[in-house]
């Protein structure tokens, strides 16, 4: 564990926004947006807004909740090479990550709740099973994301669930197949990101006993899987268009295409620490991609 002697105490600002993990909030972002313009031109502002507080609240959540479980169940230790992480850096207490978990998931559970009055109460199960799994990716007696289920989970809730549920808002009951046909390319990419995480802590992972996918199947087999998900993402998306569930236009996802080369060669050939620039390049490669998708199903 690093000592807090060694780190320079950021701002309670920063402090807490370091935790939330900024960089990776575009991988909840991203398919509401894609959601909200497969649904077009059925809109309404509070809906989206509604969404994207209950996707990035959910996200916020998991990831203080991923920092205090790891952090107090000794996951995280000092030979970790990610960024720093709150409790196990003696940054924050556990008592106060725990309670910032639980105010980012009491915010989602508040917009989703607003969404289900509108819609349908059939929206308080898919909030309450994201919440669980929420909880549950890290926290429990078996913590999925232990189990190698977090791939599974982060596809589900990241790609469908979160796409398909916007657009199922923003309509109020019937969804667009390009809603159910674009949620892949999210769920896929947003799995390269977790994949990249999850190869770069696979020797520390493995010594804490924490069995993530990566740690099962081993390094070279997570290289080869990252390279499958990042091309099955756009493979999805012409296949659509091919089968005329996704407009043309939803073709701009392909400019992201040379974007690819960076983090495929990084995750290709990158080691420990120098991993978390093919992980910085993933999640741009995700937004980037998640851009150009929308604009495409908004051009319809």
């Amino acid at each position: 564990m690093t000592g807090p002697a060694q780190l320079r105490r950021p701002g309670p600002l920063a402090l807490w926004w370091q935790g939330a993990r900024p960089r990776t909030l575009a991988i909840s972002a991203v398919p509401v947006a894609v959601g909200a313009a497969a649904a077009a031109p059925h809109l309404s502002a509070w809906r989206t807004v509604a969404a994207a507080v209950t996707a990035l609240g959910l996200q916020v959540g998991v990831n203080y909740a991923n920092d205090f479980f790891d952090g107090v169940r000794g996951v995280d230790t000092a030979a970790r090479v990610g960024p720093t992480r709150l409790v196990a850096s003696g940054l924050a207490s556990p008592r106060a990550v725990a309670a910032a978990a639980a105010a980012a998931i009491a915010v989602a559970a508040a917009a989703g709740i607003a969404l289900a009055v509108a819609v349908g109460p059939a929206l308080l199960l898919v909030g309450a099973a994201a919440i669980v799994a929420t909880v549950l990716y890290s926290g429990g007696p078996r913590p999925y994301a232990a189990a190698g289920l977090g791939e599974v989970a982060v596809f589900a809730f990241f790609g469908p669930v979160a796409t398909v549920g916007t657009a199922l808002v923003e309509t109020g009951g019937a969804i667009p197949a390009a809603a159910w046909w674009a949620s892949p390319s999210c769920g896929l990419l947003a799995v390269a990101v977790l994949l990249v995480n999850n190869l770069r802590d696979i020797p520390t992972d493995a010594a804490t006993g924490k069995r993530t996918l990566a740690v099962r199947i081993g390094d070279p087999a997570s290289r080869r899987l990252y390279a499958v998900v990042v091309a099955a993402a756009y493979a999805s998306v012409a296949l659509g268009v091919a089968v005329r569930a996704l407009p043309v236009p939803a073709l701009l996802a392909l400019l992201a295409l040379p974007l690819a080369r960076t983090p495929l060669t990084l995750v290709a050939r990158a080691r420990g620490r120098e991993l978390v620039a093919g992980l910085i390049a993933t999640t741009r490669l995700h937004l980037v991609t998640g851009v150009l998708l929308t604009v495409g199903l908004a051009l319809r």
